[in-house]
């Protein structure tokens, strides 16, 4: 297989996953795509977080098919191995997997030179492992030591351009999520190039270094280790209202930008007064405890005044919308919640939840749907209602998860009101723990 040339069925399988991601995604944005120079030698180089669900982010959305190199340890068992290897993932062997399997790496980079002259794309993790968290890992030399490698090999100067990558998801394996892609300004290999020929090692280091400054402007990380959740739940619970005192209108890259500003000025709180931490972590854990307490989630608390106009037309909304939800569950839920079982039962790595998503997804769906359409071809007389309904099911699926979405949204809003209607004191206690929490994160934070 020649992995630099252009695949048809790598093609319909990206746009296939395309279609998936529609339906997956509340949102889908790609920030700096005009930074990715046209007609260079390409190395994408992304945070990891997400397993699967973090090169798809990569690929489905720029023009490339980008060769991705992969821990060669996942290639053991053979069909595993052709799968990948249609996918256009080459194995790169480590110290781990034997010494005596190291010379297998000759082949890659050879392969890897290909991609990089035809002015392909290759891509590859700087952490060399996921996280499962919105903290980035302390970046290997593995980008370094392929593309000076790379650059040895070729007889001629490849210029390959590293395009630092963040990618953000508003939560990890949700349905119904956002994912923001930011590409960086691309770092120049040539720059290294003269300090690598007189000192490999400091070329490596100055090389990963600037990338993982890059990569940490274009996402959120926490370096927090002690307080890594608390943070975490800040942001949750405070993000937007730091992103009204500095007088900017949501959207999620301006949320995206001021959550990183704020987490940034937390991690450096702890550091400098971790007694200041310390409140914050008692008062944050109070208002928690009693949103818990009466079963409520912290954006209820933002806007109350508006909670009773609110309920009424969700109602109303829900009322219409229920014919529409009984038909997109009843030829959704079976594999729907197959999965959601197996995933939440089986899977004990959160990191890997989305991709045990989307890979039986994609496959389970179009089988029952084409299952459905068998039981109900009868009771459709026409070619073209048949087509009709199978088209809708995907749909009606997403509005009948949306419509589930606002009921729960709608039943938070009836249980605040009869907080407020019926029981003051504890609803009082409630806004006044808010209140406080919010108060010393004002004076604590600079917008």
């Amino acid at each position: 297989m020649s992995y630099e040339k252009w695949s048809l069925g790598y093609w319909i399988l990206k746009m296939y996953a395309r279609l998936a991601d529609f339906f997956i995604y509340k949102q889908i944005i790609i920030n700096g795509k005009e930074k990715i120079p046209h007609d260079k030698a390409i190395v994408f180089a992304p945070n990891h977080q997400n397993a699967l669900s973090d090169p798809m982010a990569v690929l489905l959305y720029t023009p490339y098919q980008p060769v991705w190199l992969a821990r060669a340890d996942i290639f053991k068992n053979k069909i595993a191995a052709g799968v990948l290897k249609f996918m256009k993932i080459m194995p790169v062997y480590r110290i781990r997997d034997g010494k005596e399997q190291l010379a297998n790496n000759d082949k890659t980079f050879d392969e890897s030179i290909k991609v990089l002259k035809s002015h392909k794309a290759l891509a590859l993790f700087p952490e060399a492992a996921h996280s499962g968290k919105r903290q980035m890992l302390i970046h290997k030399k593995a980008v370094p030591r392929i593309v000076f490698m790379a650059e040895e090999k070729s007889k001629e100067n490849i210029d390959i351009h590293i395009i630092p990558t963040g990618i953000y998801y508003s939560s990890y394996w949700k349905f119904n999520r956002t994912v923001i892609v930011n590409f960086g300004d691309p770092v120049r290999v040539n720059d290294f190039l003269e300090t690598a020929q007189t000192n490999a090692n400091e070329a490596s280091m100055a090389l990963r270094d600037k990338l993982y400054e890059a990569i940490d402007a274009l996402t959120l990380n926490i370096r927090s280790k002690d307080h890594y959740h608390d943070i975490e739940l800040i942001r949750d619970y405070y993000g937007k209202t730091f992103l009204k005192r500095q007088g900017k209108k949501y959207s999620p890259l301006q949320l995206l930008s001021s959550d990183m500003k704020l987490c940034r000025q937390l991690d450096e709180l702890e550091s400098t007064s971790p007694e200041k931490i310390k409140e914050l972590v008692h008062e944050l854990h109070n208002f928690k405890k009693l949103l818990k307490k009466h079963h409520l989630r912290s954006w209820l608390i933002n806007h109350p005044s508006l909670n009773f106009l609110k309920i009424i037309r969700n109602k109303l909304v829900l009322i219409a919308g229920l014919p529409l939800f009984i038909y997109g569950f009843i030829f959704n839920a079976i594999p729907f919640l197959s999965i959601d079982y197996f995933t939440r039962k089986k899977i004990k790595d959160i990191a890997f939840w989305s991709s045990f998503f989307l890979v039986p997804g994609i496959v389970l769906f179009p089988l029952f749907y084409l299952i459905e359409l068998l039981l109900v071809s009868s009771f459709l007389p026409g070619w073209w209602l048949k087509l009709l309904f199978i088209v809708t099911l995907p749909f009606a699926g997403k509005l009948a998860f949306l419509w589930h979405i606002l009921l729960r949204k709608t039943w938070g809003r009836v249980n605040l009101l009869n907080l407020k209607l019926f029981n003051r004191v504890k609803y009082s206690q409630l806004f006044e723990a808010k209140n406080t929490l919010f108060k010393k994160l004002d004076s604590y934070t600079t917008a």
